[in-house]
């Protein structure tokens, strides 16, 4: 399918929170990344943005990038792995960027 499943998908805050905590961070001008293993076989995805970045309509645009970046790219991906995706408060990054 195109859309990410549930078993996809970081839902709850402890999820959040543990790879906040117990993961490797990373970023560049344009997203901050936190990876942690997940002890499963699916990569699952989690993604953060603040209201920094603007009213609703801007926000769920970046979250709707950040969402197809990483299903475009899962393919790459090493599986167990849990990503929190956190933009940059940038208003030009693009799909590529991401």
């Amino acid at each position: 399918t195109l859309n990410l499943t549930k078993n996809q998908r970081l839902r709850t805050t402890t999820q959040f929170r543990l790879c906040y905590d117990g993961g490797v961070r990373s970023g560049d001008d344009h997203l901050l990344v936190f990876v942690r293993n997940n002890d499963t076989t699916t990569s699952r995805l989690g993604v953060s943005v603040s209201k920094k970045h603007g009213n609703a309509v801007a926000r769920n645009r970046k979250k709707r990038l950040l969402r197809e970046a990483f299903r475009l790219s899962q393919h790459k991906l090493p599986p167990g792995v849990d990503f929190v995706l956190v933009p940059r408060q940038r208003s030009d990054s693009s799909l590529a960027d991401f």
